[in-house]
């Protein structure tokens, strides 16, 4: 009954919304969505949980098992990366190998903030230091795509460090936007306490829901635009990215066992582990591997792993988790 409970998930607003979007390109609709309000939303909602994240933080004492969910936060982002690509090269190019294996070390934001908005739903609360693990497993991820790239095209050791500008790569690692924006936040949420959140709640708490569904519309039209590369990223590819999801969600169960996490904070990372980034990797990766091809890797990412977690993934964790924990 309670796996029954959890699969209606898919009748809550924002995900009726990702639907609702990919209908308007399925049906030809005239309905658009500027860049500038995509990115404008998306800005919001890492504002609105990082800050949240930062109050957590200021009123919960740091503790050993943060700690511990910190580094297992970290030891993802670097292990997910390195396994991956050499399962993804066994078909593809290293390019592409390497693009994709950075796609699944760094992790979907959108998708963390969807399964916060699902926890919320059930009245199940989460630390903010979670948030704090979501920043750190932004950027690692990106800088072993680009060594396993210039690694796995058969160079000389002096060729490996050349053509990588170290100082731009690392920059757009560690202050991209998405990183430096969710870092900001968390900190001004922390340094602020209880005094900047009654401030901000009627902007970070009252209307995140609403602006979270219409970010989740406008994610479902740009989905139905990369699904109709799916015919040419061929079978192998979407059998292997499920089949990772599933390493990668093993994997974080088994962690999440051994640390004994909060049900709250294990979905969050387990879901984290089971995303993929489909905003910035590919910024990252633009200029760094320009040989990858973005319709692989972006397709992947925002067509079979995003719609995946938000639908059937976040309520089957739940349900799980669930299951195994209590």
């Amino acid at each position: 009954m309670d796996l029954l409970a959890s699969l209606n998930n898919f009748l809550n607003p924002p995900v009726l919304f990702f639907f609702l979007g990919m209908g308007v390109v399925f049906f030809k609709s005239d309905l658009k969505i500027s860049e500038g309000v995509s990115k404008f939303l998306s800005l919001y909602l890492l504002f609105s949980i990082g800050f949240k994240g930062g109050h957590e933080l200021y009123k919960t004492p740091f503790s050993s098992e943060h700690m511990h969910t910190l580094f297992a936060c970290i030891l993802m982002a670097i292990v997910v990366p390195i396994y991956s690509f050499y399962i993804f090269r066994v078909k593809l190019g290293t390019h592409n190998a390497a693009a994709l294996a950075g796609s699944f070390g760094s992790v979907s934001a959108v998708t963390f903030v969807t399964a916060g908005a699902f926890l919320h739903s059930q009245g199940i609360d989460y630390n903010g230091f979670i948030v704090a693990g979501m920043a750190l497993m932004e950027s690692p991820a990106i800088v072993i795509a680009i060594l396993l790239d210039r690694m796995g095209s058969n160079k000389t050791q002096r060729e490996l460090g050349k053509g990588i500008e170290w100082k731009k790569m690392l920059h757009e690692a560690f202050f991209s936007s998405s990183v430096y924006i969710l870092i900001g936040s968390l900190i001004v949420g922390y340094l602020s306490g209880d005094t900047g959140w009654q401030t901000t709640k009627p902007f970070t708490e009252d209307i995140f829901r609403g602006l979270l569904t219409f970010f989740l519309l406008d994610k479902g039209i740009e989905a139905a635009k990369q699904m109709k590369d799916l015919k040419n990223i061929g079978f192998f590819l979407i059998l292997v990215t499920v089949c990772i999801m599933a390493i990668n969600v093993l994997l974080s169960i088994l962690l999440i066992e051994i640390i004994k996490m909060p049900l709250g904070d294990a979905l969050l990372f387990l879901v984290l582990c089971a995303s993929a980034s489909y905003i910035a990797v590919p910024a990252a990766l633009k200029d760094t591997i320009p040989e990858a091809n973005p319709s692989i890797y972006l397709t992947v990412a925002l067509s079979i792993v995003f719609p995946l977690n938000i639908i059937l993934g976040i309520p089957l964790y739940f349900y799980i988790l669930k299951t195994i924990l209590t």
